[in-house]
């Protein structure tokens, strides 16, 4: 009987332990449900700082869903802005370690960065969590294949500066 007390509040622990596992996953708000698709619409349409702005506000609303960090990291990308997808990709890994999306994101940003040795990096974590043969794996493995993309010049970025010379 002396013991009772003690096994009592180790049982107790147990069950509160295997109960908080046992929790449903965290449901996102849906004022940021709806912020979100309207950024994804916009970011479809082209409109990438529309999409931007959307997103930000569904972060402002809900801070702790992850999937608006993986689209604000896909607009920061069509913005040429490649170390703040990667940022931001980061940031989602920070909440959801094991995130496929934000790991083939982060090393396609890498990539697009210059940082192939990074990315592979990144490939073979895919690899060794989902296998050769997930989509994540295979985007991530094509965009190191097609190496960093040189960025495209304009005519008024090489138009020569006229040179003025005395006869």
């Amino acid at each position: 009987m002396r013991h009772f007390p003690a096994a009592l509040a180790l049982s107790l622990t147990v069950a509160l332990t295997a109960s908080i596992g046992m929790s449903a996953e965290r449901q996102p708000d849906p004022r940021a449900v709806i912020l979100e698709k309207q950024g994804e619409a916009k970011l479809a349409a082209g409109d990438v700082q529309a999409a931007i702005d959307a997103f930000e506000a569904a972060l402002a609303v809900d801070p702790a869903h992850t999937r608006i960090y993986l689209d604000l990291a896909e607009a920061a990308r069509r913005e040429g802005l490649h170390g703040k997808a990667i940022h931001f990709y980061r940031e989602a890994l920070e909440r959801e370690p094991e995130n496929l999306a934000a790991i083939s994101g982060e090393g396609a940003a890498l990539v697009e960065k210059g940082a192939t040795e990074k990315a592979k990096r990144n490939l073979s974590k895919l690899e060794t969590m989902c296998g050769a043969n997930c989509r994540e794996t295979k985007t991530l493995a094509a965009a190191i294949a097609r190496g960093p993309q040189k960025p495209v010049l304009t005519a008024e970025a090489v138009t020569p500066a006229p040179v003025v010379t005395q006869n």
